[in-house]
């Protein structure tokens, strides 16, 4: 079917980039033992940027291509790596029979849609978190890496700390008993992203930066990373940083699924800005027989403190509660604690950084089985974000009481809610001008994937919005496929 796509103008390809990027796409290179690993990388923010520098020092990797939409953001990368391709069309690098790779660190609402046309391309992906967008677009990038046959890693790098590597196989064999329940906290200051009169950006193209997105002028000061903060292009702080905890946890507690049930409630405070996404959150995930509770929070122990709160000396971690002890930590590692607080053992962490060395050394063999973070494990952890955020945008305003009575079979989530009480106060939040939101109860099939009901309070809710902000909607030619 894609035999008359060869004879396509290149504008014409542009026009027509799934069909087109499928017909280009290359046989698979065989690769030697000494054959180098051809690297784009795609999307040059902070951490895109890392990743460029990481790849080209790795043994037997070359970076091949660099992308970014703003030319100021490329500019600076093509002069330290001379003679890489450049471009600011992530097309233009697809396209190219010298990329073997692409390690994709775009806003997230490119992330699916890169990764879907990089396999269609012919090229290895390694996807940052959280992988996709909404709910489905994971399924899909799944689809497209087995019909392909590509290696697919997600950026969920704590998957290959060495510690938690170890730590993990400590808990699978029962050496702190049961797993009763886990605690993910990603307490992270973040401020105002300020509001401005709606404007377009210059010096870029805003249509492609927008992509799959609504091409809306900009009310908030900053293009760049502030893009998390609104639902068009990012998932807040839950999909931002509180997925790598929030992967790890799943991981120890062998939740290998989607959970059957999830609920949110949470906020926007002290902030009068562009801001969408909540800055205060917290995420019940009714996993069998252990649930696991997600905090996100951006505000600090006090206003204009830089301090912020913590939980058994975590801010950025989780902890997870079992029979006999528990597990507390995530970055450097962690440790293993009795049931009187008293340390057992240590696990040294070193962040991942063996991460990006996992991807290449499975790309060389051509064996998805050695990924520490194979995209159903990426996808299975951005859905659930997912799922939290969609609670939360279905959510009517709630008293605090109202929101202890809907998670009242959860007794941690009653002790959480008094915590997150007292820490909204403290911040001298007026919960009259802007009162917490609770969303619904969200039942998911852990087979299709879909969400099956919805309940609030007392009531039983129609299930198509939830089903429309789950499915996601695009603009076309930026279009994730039915059919990958």
């Amino acid at each position: 079917m894609y035999s008359t796509c060869k004879s396509y103008s290149r504008r014409e390809f542009l026009k027509t980039t799934t069909a087109g990027l499928a017909a280009l796409a290359p046989a698979n290179r065989v690769l030697g033992a000494n054959s180098d690993i051809r690297v784009a990388v795609i999307g040059l923010g902070g951490k895109g940027g890392q990743h460029a520098k990481v790849f080209s020092e790795l043994p037997g990797v070359r970076l091949a291509a660099l992308c970014d939409v703003d030319p100021k953001r490329l500019a600076d990368p093509v002069k330290r790596f001379s003679g890489v391709f450049s471009a600011t069309d992530p097309r233009k690098v697809l396209e190219r029979k010298d990329v073997d790779a692409a390690v994709i660190a775009t806003p997230d609402h490119w992330h699916a849609l890169l990764a879907i046309w990089a396999c269609q391309a012919g090229k290895d992906v390694y996807v940052e978190k959280p992988v996709s967008h909404n709910l489905w677009e994971g399924g899909k990038i799944i689809e497209a890496a087995k019909k392909y046959g590509r290696i697919v890693q997600a950026g969920t790098q704590y998957r290959s700390d060495v510690g938690l590597k170890e730590a993990a196989e400590y808990i699978r064999q029962g050496n702190l008993g049961k797993v009763l329940w886990g605690h993910v906290l990603w307490y992270e200051l973040r401020g105002s992203i300020g509001k401005v009169a709606p404007y377009i950006p210059e010096g870029l193209d805003y249509d492609l930066f927008c992509g799959p997105a609504p091409v809306e002028p900009l009310t908030r000061e900053r293009l760049h990373y502030d893009w998390h903060w609104v639902w068009s292009t990012g998932t807040g702080d839950l999909g931002n940083s509180g997925i790598h905890a929030f992967d790890v946890c799943r991981w120890f507690a062998g939740c290998n699924d989607l959970p059957p049930r999830v609920l949110c409630a949470g906020g926007r405070f002290g902030v009068d800005d562009a801001g969408q996404t909540p800055n205060t959150q917290f995420t019940v995930l009714d996993y069998k027989p252990a649930p696991i509770y997600i905090e996100n929070r951006n505000l600090p122990m006090r206003p204009g403190a830089k301090e912020m709160d913590q939980l058994l000396g975590i801010r950025e971690g989780l902890i997870l509660r079992c029979e006999g002890g528990y597990f507390a930590g995530l970055r450097g590692g962690g440790w293993a604690y009795d049931n009187d607080d008293k340390k057992i053992r240590q696990f040294k962490g070193d962040g991942g950084a063996q991460h990006a060395a996992n991807f290449i050394q499975a790309v060389r063999d051509r064996d998805a089985d050695r990924l520490n973070a194979p995209i159903r494990q990426g996808h299975i952890s951005s859905a659930v974000c997912h799922l939290g955020n969609l609670s939360y945008r279905l959510g009517s305003l709630a008293t605090w009481e109202g929101i202890r009575q809907a998670v009242s079979d959860f007794a941690r989530a009653g002790e959480t809610i008094t915590r997150l009480q007292q820490h909204v106060l403290a911040n001298q939040v007026d919960l009259q001008k802007t009162p917490m939101s609770l969303g619904p109860w969200l039942t998911i099939d852990q087979t299709t994937e879909r969400i099956t009901a919805v309940k609030a309070t007392g009531r039983t809710m129609d299930t198509k919005e939830a089903e429309r902000l789950a499915r996601g909607s695009y603009r076309s030619p930026f279009i994730v496929p039915e059919r990958v």
